[in-house]
């Protein structure tokens, strides 16, 4: 996914699937060299409790999309209850640059995909379709690398097809497997909006297509930016179906019905946090403090995280901090 803002710090949610494979610029041109202090006043509810991180100095990226700024002020809020000193380094630009700044120790950690670390960094082809499974082989593949995965949220922001909510209904279409029916039996009532990137990748069009032996005439294919995608499907003129992310808060929001991967092409997306190796050596309480805040975590969580930004304009930071006061896991401070 696009990897994927500061404010203004408005960006579309794009999922783990959409920038992988975005090259890193180097790492002083992804804004690893500078960062800002985390200020918040916040203290432990019923994370960090005994403040566990307290004299640590840790350091929290992302990637530069909506979700991702989102899950490292997440993490670093997290820190900052159990008592660590933190700086903020999220909205790097690239998959690659965020993993690289925990990999060199720059940052101390992020929330990053299964999918993404399976296919993309350690470049398998084909996913593992039991998401335990794919995780697990993800946490050991990357230990040679100097990172390590701690357990999965079941938040998957993975690929999906969608479609405005009467054509839902005049169609009839639950499944990818229906739409390549559909495909099969008339192609012109296929028309479909994706992103270039989409419409170019083995896990994106040309290996769904195939997988589910859709025919879609190229002329039906049309391609735009993911917003656009949006803001078409919903209006069902330039296109029938559109390429979503499955926690992007725009699908609730228009009102858009996203199809079942009934044959498992897409990957499993599931965001984990991976932390430089020495630093949880070193502070291994780490673990404890973000277990709580990763399992509270799924889909609907993120679609409505998402929502606030993307759609009413909140800013991300301010978004992570209600959500984590709201759950009880931070208290203001005082």
């Amino acid at each position: 996914m696009t990897s994927g803002p500061r404010r203004p710090r408005r960006a579309t949610a794009v999922p783990a699937a959409a920038g992988l494979l975005l090259a890193a610029a180097g790492l002083s041109g992804c804004g690893l060299v500078s960062g800002s202090p985390m200020s918040d006043d916040v203290r432990p509810g019923t994370i960090g409790r005994g403040q566990p991180l307290k004299g640590a100095e840790l350091t929290v990226t992302s990637k530069e999309f909506t979700e991702n700024i989102i899950l490292g002020q997440l993490m670093g809020l997290a820190f900052k209850a159990a008592g660590a000193t933190v700086v903020d380094k999220t909205n790097i630009q690239g998959s690659i640059g965020a993993r690289e700044a925990v990999k060199s120790g720059t940052a101390d950690g992020m929330y990053e995909y299964t999918g993404t670390g399976w296919i993309t960094y350690l470049g398998h082809e084909r996913p593992i379709v039991d998401p335990r499974k794919q995780w697990e082989a993800v946490r050991d593949g990357d230990r040679a690398n100097g990172l390590e995965w701690l357990p999965q949220s079941k938040l998957n922001n993975t690929y999906a097809l969608a479609l405005n909510a009467e054509q839902y209904e005049r169609l009839g279409v639950e499944t990818l497997s229906d739409v390549a029916e559909l495909s099969r039996e008339n192609p012109s009532a296929v028309t479909l909006c994706a992103e270039a990137e989409f419409s170019a990748r083995n896990d994106g069009l040309p290996g769904m297509t195939k997988a589910y032996g859709m025919t879609i005439p190229p002329g039906n294919i049309k391609k735009m930016t993911s917003g656009v995608v949006y803001t078409q499907v919903a209006e069902g003129r330039a296109c029938t179906f559109g390429e979503v992310y499955t926690t992007d808060g725009r699908i609730k929001a228009m009102g858009l019905k996203a199809l079942k991967d009934d044959r498992h092409f897409f990957p499993n997306y599931n965001a984990a946090p991976e932390i430089n190796a020495a630093t949880l050596k070193k502070y291994p309480r780490i673990a404890d403090v973000l277990a709580p805040v990763t399992a509270a975590l799924d889909n609907a969580v993120a679609q409505s995280l998402n929502a606030k930004v993307d759609v009413d304009g909140q800013d991300p930071h301010e978004v992570a901090k209600e959500w984590m006061i709201e759950k009880g896991f931070i208290k203001e401070g005082g």
